[in-house]
């Protein structure tokens, strides 16, 4: 069954690259009014999937995490509408050179063809994947989480079936649910261009490990702030809660707060209070502890992504040692210092080994959607 999903998937792709803009922007726009329309029954697939969850004792950051609800459904066709006033990635002209009079040569951007993506209990993942898809003129095979099945076969058959009206090819949307699935997607290097995992570092090297497709890993987000000895608190005890506090079970969230020695004493107390408002676990080196009560780290948490209402805390003799811990400890995704110091947030931003790197910004900011991508 797999193969001919691939199968099917492989053939639409063909028909997916040779789509105009205006075909594709006319497909976002007709999932995002299929979406609205259908929105009771999303709702009611995503209730039942939550409801399931609880049932099995599923920690509460993480049915947070499981939750599609009416704001989100909202927020998600806001994003497709961002999405069609993208320019097209797909035909543009990224080099040209003339070889000689009359022979010019030309690197033109095109779609990958069939994307394999595996991830996480986000329902909201499966609707922008699906757009960015259409988007770049790709076919896509799609496997989410167990806990969301009902969520994503329900947002799936949406998806599928509006962009097939609106002149997308049959079988350019395949939806994998189980995890045999997945083994299965594979072996299948005839019809699948890339696969991109999103998961633990084992469950990605085990992708990258057994199959011959390409794999394009994303795995942990270990993130930090850095509170440097020139921040300015006001700015830095709500950078340090938002980071951590706003969404704690998504990859952008921090879960290692550095903070210089020489504010120390001032600082922890007071975003300790506000920690303690919500209810956040701390666990501190000595330095940390000898400053406020909390529960020692381990050298497994600077290693930890707690995808939970967990923060691990040290205090470093400056820039240079919190820049050293975050390339010895961090994931290469997010990672934030509160600064008034120029010189300092140059030198962090330089040389912090990571995707993202925000000066006086919580690490929750690092999103394609808010960078207007």
């Amino acid at each position: 069954m797999i193969k001919d999903i691939a199968r099917k998937a492989r053939q639409a792709s063909v028909v997916m690259a040779s789509l105009s803009t205006e075909v594709r922007n006319n497909a976002l726009a007709t999932v995002a009014n299929a979406l609205a329309a259908a929105r009771e029954d999303i709702v009611k697939a995503n209730q039942q999937d939550m409801d399931q969850a609880r049932h099995e004792g599923i920690s509460p950051v993480l049915i947070k995490r499981l939750k599609f609800d009416p704001g989100k459904l909202q927020e998600v066709i806001d994003g497709i509408h961002s999405v069609i006033r993208l320019p097209d990635p797909a035909g543009r002209v990224l080099h040209g050179v003339e070889l000689d009079e009359g022979l010019e040569l030309r690197q033109v951007s095109c779609p990958i063809g069939v994307l394999g993506i595996v991830f996480e209990s986000r329902p909201d993942a499966l609707v922008q994947i699906s757009a960015l898809a259409i988007k770049s003129g790709n076919a896509i095979l799609l496997k989410g989480g167990s806990e969301a099945a009902g969520s994503n076969k329900t947002l799936a058959d949406i998806i599928a079936r509006a962009g097939v009206q609106a002149g997308l090819p049959d079988g350019w949307l395949g939806l994998l649910e189980t995890r045999e699935d997945v083994t299965a997607m594979l072996d299948l290097d005839d019809s699948i261009d890339l696969i991109i995992p999103r998961g633990s570092n084992a469950f990605v090297k085990y992708i990258m490990d057994n199959t011959r497709i390409p794999v394009l890993g994303h795995a942990d987000g270990i993130c930090h702030v850095y509170i440097d000895a020139k921040a300015d608190l006001a700015k830095a005890v709500p950078v340090a809660f938002d980071s951590k506090c706003q969404y704690a079970a998504v990859c952008n969230a921090m879960e290692t707060l550095l903070v210089d020695a020489k504010i120390a004493g001032e600082f922890l107390p007071r975003v300790k209070a506000e920690y303690d408002k919500v209810g956040v676990e701390l666990r501190g080196d000595d330095k940390t502890r000898a400053i406020i009560d909390c529960k020692p780290a381990t050298p497994q948490d600077w290693a930890t992504e707690y995808n939970d209402m967990i923060l691990s805390i040290k205090v470093v003799e400056g820039v240079t040692e919190a820049i050293d811990h975050i390339n010895q400890y961090g994931s290469g995704h997010t990672d934030a210092i509160v600064t008034e110091d120029e010189q300092a947030a140059g030198k962090f931003m330089s040389l912090v080994d990571s995707a993202n790197t925000s000066w006086n910004c919580s690490t929750r900011f690092a999103d394609a959607f808010r960078y207007g991508l």
